[in-house]
């Protein structure tokens, strides 16, 4: 389950619903021009180098944001050096999937876009605890 589609010569990646994954931009405001994806192209596509597996779609909450910050991964903070604004409630973002994992059970998860999300999340997250949190 590495995410990319057997059919077709474009190398499209899948999403966990087995569909074409779909860019991962759905901001309530993106006033930052904040570009997500581990390889910046907007979608929660993967490969061997992605070693976080950034792959979940999700929609930031606040709550995601301080639980985020508590077990040591700051996302609110902006790091302009990394071209890095910070994240805030609302935004999208490409989201490590054992981070997902790990908020879902903590009660702290951000809401996911299910199109947006990488087939091969799948190999650490349950499709349907994906679903629960489905936007």
């Amino acid at each position: 389950m590495d995410g990319f589609s057997s059919g077709g010569g474009n190398n499209k990646q899948l999403n966990v619903l087995g569909g074409i994954l779909e860019p991962c931009n759905y901001d309530l405001h993106n006033d930052k021009n904040i570009v997500t994806g581990f390889y910046r192209d907007n979608c929660c596509n993967t490969g061997y180098d992605d070693y976080g597996l950034h792959t979940v779609c999700c929609s930031i909450t606040e709550n995601f944001l301080i639980y985020s910050k508590s077990v040591g991964n700051d996302l609110s903070t902006p790091i302009p050096e990394y071209n890095f604004f910070g994240l805030s409630e609302g935004v999208s973002w490409c989201l490590c999937a054992a981070r997902w994992k790990e908020a879902y059970k903590a009660g702290k998860a951000p809401k996911v876009f299910l199109k947006s999300t990488n087939i091969a999340t799948l190999s650490l997250v349950e499709l349907d605890h994906l679903k629960e949190y489905a936007v």
